[in-house]
Formats: structure tokens, C-alpha cells, sequence
């Protein structure tokens, strides 16, 4: 359920006809027979190495296209040839039985291994049905804004039911409310050596519109690892649950450039697994089981 006004990485068409492309090259590919179409991103904070890459292809007609796979190549110029071919799969977005105001249920997720900063592009094909392309960037910075894997997890003191005397209004914009989602601070839960889960996402006023899903994710993956001694957090984004306000001290603690964040957190206290933006469930059940249990 990804709004198609939360990201845009690019769209683009083909080169002018006459101008030919270097056989082998990205750019041939893209002027293979087929319509081209937009590529847009919703991930944009990379960092050197493991890039998790998520993506909606839409038509002129602004449709978003959706079938369970993608082939993608990856180059350093569109002149280059691919140095990179993997698949992207098309996750699920939300809760079963659940409704979101989105343009999409889903959206296509694939990993890269882009070592050196720099810009990539990126071509992304669906398979099955009618021949479409689309092509887009990523932009690997230095050092990714936000916390990275590896990384110590800033010890925010941030509120509970009890430091606010169970004020419900004040922790969380979700609706209905888990609670348990606002019963641990991310300092508590490093100070037990507990491992856990922290989504920084605000149902009520997300940007990105995809915060209400990503909260009710969490919701949903904590009750399926009620038994596995792993706490999960709600931080809200903006002081005093205003936009006006700007945002909160912990989501500045954390220096998140965007919303909605949410980080798995080892009993070492390091960030185990980050996800930008949207979710499936089954992503994140994976990687609590994977990184937490």
C-alpha cells in the first residue's frame, strides 16, 4: 500500500532513436522492444554494501503494475554493461483483513551488493504479460544518514504508558492502539539486554502514508513472537504528535532522514537489520526470527 506521491526516484524514456547504444550496455536493454515506464524508488538512504531496493513500476496511465517478479540489472553508467542481475519480488503490503488509504498492496523488493559510493542505475523489468521496462537510480552516499547495521542503537529514553501515566493521545497516533508497543523505551530495553524491535512511524500524519501499515506490521509480527522474549517499540515522529512542531528529539537522536524507520536490535545493543519505509510481514517475521530469536 505505497502512495505513489511518497518517493520519486526518476522515470524515464528511451534515448533518441539514432543515438546507439553500446551492445551489451544497460541502455540496450532498456531500447529492447517493450513500453517504457516509471521506476519509482521508496528507499533512498544507502550507505556502501547491502542495499535493500524497494521500488513501484507505473504505467503512462498512472497504474502501478503488480506480478510476483521483477528482473533487474544493475550498472554504473547506462553505457556500461550490467555488472548485477537478481530478481525482485513483489511483497505484500499491510495486514490481512486490514485496510489502508494506498495506491498499491504491493511493491517490489530486491537486494544489491553496491560496495563503492556512487550512482547505479537501475533497470527493472516485470515478467510475465506485456514487455515493460523501467529505469532509475541509487544514489550510495558515503555514509548512510541513518543508523546502519553494525551500528550501536542510540539509548533514547523514549516514552511509555508509564512515564506518561498510561496517556494514550501522547505515545501513539495509531488506531486502535497496541499497548504493547508503548510499554518499553528503547534506553530500557538496551539496559536489560533484551532484544527488540523499534518502528519510527507515525499512523496519524505520515508523509509517506505508508506509516499505518508499517505500525500494524510490527503489531502483527510482535503477536507472532509473543513467546520469543523479543520486546517491540512505537516511537512516534513529531513533537507532541504535531507536524508543526517538527520532529522529536528521538527520531533527531537517531538522525532519520525520513519516515517511518524500523531497526531490529540484538541483546549487544547493535542494529541487526534496518528497513526503510514499507514492509511486508513476511520481511520482517523473517528477519526477527533470523537476527532476534
Amino acid at each position: 500500500m505505497v502512495a505513489l506521491s511518497m518517493f520519486l526516484a526518476g522515470c524515464g524514456s528511451s534515448p533518441e532513436a539514432g543515438e546507439e547504444p553500446s551492445v551489451g550496455s544497460l541502455e540496450a536493454l532498456w531500447r529492447a522492444p517493450g513500453d517504457d515506464v516509471a521506476f519509482i524508488a521508496g528507499t533512498s538512504d544507502y550507505g556502501p554494501g547491502r542495499v535493500r531496493l524497494t521500488f513501484l513500476v507505473v504505467d503512462d496511465q498512472g497504474q502501478v503494475i503488480t506480478r510476483p517478479t521483477a528482473r533487474v540489472w544493475v550498472a554504473r553508467a547506462l553505457e556500461a554493461k550490467p555488472f548485477a542481475e537478481t530478481t525482485a519480488r513483489a511483497e505484500p503490503i499491510g495486514v490481512e483483513n486490514k485496510e489502508h488509504d494506498a495506491d498499491s498492496d504491493e511493491i517490489f523488493v530486491t537486494h544489491l551488493e553496491l560496495e563503492r559510493p556512487g550512482k547505479y542505475w537501475v533497470l527493472a523489468e516485470p515478467v510475465g504479460g506485456p514487455k515493460i521496462q523501467a529505469i532509475g537510480n541509487v544514489v550510495v552516499a558515503k555514509k548512510a544518514a541513518a543508523p546502519a547495521v553494525g551500528d550501536r542503537a542510540v539509548a533514547s529514553d523514549t516514552p511509555t504508558l508509564e512515564s506518561t501515566g498510561g496517556d494514550l493521545e501522547a505515545l501513539t497516533t495509531q488506531s486502535p492502539p497496541d499497548r504493547e508497543l508503548l510499554r518499553t523505551s528503547i534506553a530500557d530495553a538496551l539496559a536489560a539486554k533484551t532484544p527488540f524491535v523499534v518502528t519510527c512511524a507515525t499512523p496519524a500524519y505520515c508523509q509517506t502514508r505508508t506509516c499505518g501499515p508499517v505500525v500494524d506490521i510490527v503489531s502483527e509480527v510482535r503477536r507472532r513472537s509473543e513467546s520469543g522474549g523479543v520486546r517491540f517499540i512505537h516511537v512516534e515522529i513529531y513533537e507532541g504528535n504535531d507536524p508543526a512542531k517538527g520532529t522529536n528529539r528521538w527520531v533527531n537522536e537517531w538522525k532519520l532522514p525520513s519516515e517511518p524507520w524500523t531497526f531490529l536490535v540484538g541483546a549487544d545493543g547493535r542494529i541487526k537489520e534496518r528497513f526503510e519505509g514499507i514492509f511486508s510481514v513476511r520481511e520482517l517475521d523473517e528477519a526477527v526470527r533470523r537476527h532476534l530469536l
